[in-house]
């Protein structure tokens, strides 16, 4: 999906995107029971180390999402963060409160979500499209009609901005041979809608027939590509295990903030 901005390959590009999958679900569940503030300080720090090591990406490129994920991240802690109870005020203003327990909360909350999406973004930037529904179908027995009906509307997705691109570049130069009140307002919504919709319905359309006459339906059948496993499954596996590990010796042995638990009700 990135290759285009990809500089070099790692190991993770070649590990089961199944391997991946369950590794994200397992550090998913396992992040919500963590309640340690310095654990999960040092599990995001650690899990940003580990993506900006192994994804490939440019670093500006990596930068820019990583730098959206901890915004988006911050703000799904709002909530937590100005109407928590605490008692150890800091700010108060109306209805919004914010303590010292509601703001560590908060923060210990955003760097939950934070660790997901690291992994989550690796995920991303060392898979291919085409690989992931491989791997479905062959691993985990999902029908090829469904896997390639996915993997054909994904690979829509740039041909309707190409084709949103060039409309809007025909309207531009079309614009200036009409008077302005034509296209003004709703008229100019419709003038990139309809036309959009109706060369795409024309694409998927094409696309479903020549499907069904090439044979994408249920059934047995060969693939091009085999999704096997290997050991550099094993590598990730080992790879994660140890910075859960890390992250445990480094949060009982060099504390930052000594928060054993944000669900108190008082934090000293």
């Amino acid at each position: 999906m990135f290759e285009m901005w990809k500089k070099h390959y790692s190991f993770i590009d070649d590990v089961n995107i199944i391997t991946k999958l369950i590794i994200a679900v397992l550090l998913f569940f396992f992040v919500i029971f963590i309640h340690h503030f310095d654990y999960m300080i040092y599990l995001t720090l650690l899990m940003l180390v580990f993506l900006l090591l192994f994804n490939g990406l440019k670093l500006k490129i990596t930068l820019v999402f990583v730098f959206f994920t901890v915004i988006f991240s911050l703000i799904s802690a709002l909530f937590m963060i100005f109407y928590g109870s605490g008692t150890h005020m800091i700010f108060q203003l109306g209805f919004i409160k914010i303590t010292t327990e509601s703001l560590y909360r908060g923060l210990h909350l955003a760097m939950r979500t934070s660790t997901v999406s690291f992994f989550g973004i690796l995920i991303a930037f060392t898979s291919q499209i085409v690989m992931i529904f491989y791997s479905l179908m062959q691993h985990l027995k999902v029908k090829p009609k469904i896997a390639y009906a996915f993997m054909a509307a994904i690979r829509m997705v740039p041909l309707m901005f190409t084709s949103l691109v060039q409309l809007r570049r025909s309207l531009k130069m079309r614009y200036q041979m009409i008077d302005k009140s034509n296209y003004t307002g709703f008229k100019r919504i419709k003038h990139i809608v309809i036309p959009l919709l109706s060369q795409n319905i024309r694409k998927a359309h094409q696309l479903s027939v020549a499907m069904e006459k090439k044979g994408f339906k249920d059934g047995p059948r060969t693939y091009y590509y085999n999704t096997s496993f290997s050991y550099k499954d094993i590598i990730l596996i080992v790879a994660v295990g140890a910075i859960i590990l890390l992250t445990y010796v480094l949060a009982h042995f060099i504390p930052i903030t000594g928060i054993e638990d944000v669900r108190l009700t008082s934090i000293y």
